[in-house]
């Protein structure tokens, strides 16, 4: 063996260690049970600057919010005191640490994540930890390579707008400008649209590179999950064969307050999902229910292009949107300025944003 491939598999060794200890220990103040060492996930390219594919890491046991700081995003880890500020937390310690949500995700750096949990210990410095109602929340992703969306994956849903259940999984797209944060506001584009409708939605966060990947092996490519709303202009959704149009005004994808790591979440297709506008309920149903499940998405997804870490899946909606109602289009109460929306995913937070 080279001396160049022992010091490589030292080195991975290394992370691995530390990352199996921090999540342990962020398990531990969590009051989560552990989990046991976190995987060291190959990309199969080079990760970023200075990170090999051998060593690209996923973070673990962790609730992790993305935060707005001054001259850019943060990064902060949900502890039972507060919420950890990990730029303070490396500052103070001397560690490094990633940036943000996309540097943590696309530069593969969980081991670092977990290794400064590990440091920082069961009870932080007061000065590290924030009060997370003062938060300024950020997008949970801000440039990620691609938003995938999933069209009519609930048995439901097809059935209230009269959609034929899908053979195939009908997919479109996003784009950075849609994505908005736990707390947002969303302009309402009124010059081109009156029919403003939510949807609650399952989001996969991914943290491996994906291509090609069987049914059985996709989860091992999720980083986590998040609570996220696909907000829909219907009357664009609807002047055109395709979706894009009623989907991508700016602030039309709110996403958070939490990013779960994908081993805190047992089944994906075993989650309450509801929406609650001006206080009142709207949707409550079950991913169970959807007809493409999570690995069937990504499987599908990763053989037609190749899915980056930091890369985001909308999942679908299920029933009780304003689209399905069976009353007259102009007859219906589509959303308007004013109105508070709140929707949560089971175990991944509550999800709120205003519309003006």
């Amino acid at each position: 063996m080279s001396n160049d491939r022992r010091d490589f598999l030292k080195a991975a060794a290394g992370i691995a260690a530390a990352s199996a200890g921090a999540m342990a220990t962020a398990a531990q103040a969590a009051g989560e049970p552990q989990t046991g060492a976190p995987a060291i996930a190959g990309t199969g390219a080079m990760a970023g600057p200075g990170v090999r594919s051998g060593a690209f890491a996923m973070p673990r046991g962790l609730t992790l919010i993305n935060m707005r700081r001054a001259g850019g995003y943060g990064l902060g880890v949900k502890l039972p005191g507060g919420v950890l500020d990990v730029t303070a937390a490396a500052e103070n310690l001397g560690l490094p640490a990633p940036a943000d949500m996309d540097d943590l995700l696309q530069n593969g750096r969980g081991a670092e994540l977990t290794a400064l949990v590990q440091a920082v210990g069961a009870r932080p410095q007061a000065g590290l930890l924030l009060d997370e109602a003062k938060i300024a929340y950020a997008p949970l992703v801000t440039r990620p390579e691609k938003i995938i969306m999933m069209g009519f994956n609930y048995r439901k849903h097809a059935e209230e707008t009269g959609t034929p259940i899908p053979k195939d999984p009908p997919l479109f797209n996003k784009y950075n400008n849609a994505l908005n944060h736990h707390g947002g506001t969303i302009k309402l584009p009124t010059a081109a649209a009156r029919e403003f409708d939510y949807e609650i939605e399952l989001v996969i966060v991914f943290g491996r590179e994906c291509r090609d990947v069987s049914e059985a092996d996709a989860l091992d490519y999720v980083a986590g999950y998040a609570t996220g709303n696909d907000f829909s202009a219907r009357d664009l959704q609807t002047l055109t064969s395709q979706f894009m149009i009623g989907k991508t005004s700016d602030g039309f994808a709110p996403l958070g307050p939490y990013m779960v790591t994908s081993d805190l979440v047992k089944d994906p297709n075993s989650l309450r999902l509801e929406t609650r506008v001006n206080g009142v309920q709207r949707q409550d149903w079950n991913t169970n229910d959807m007809i493409f499940n999570c690995r069937q998405l990504i499987s599908f997804a990763s053989k037609i292009m190749t899915i980056k870490p930091g890369d985001i899946f909308y999942t679908g909606t299920p029933q009780g949107v304003i689209f399905g109602e069976k009353i007259p289009r102009a007859e219906r109460r589509w959303l308007k300025p004013g109105d508070q929306i709140a929707c949560s995913v089971e175990g991944l937070g509550e999800l709120r944003f205003s519309l003006t």
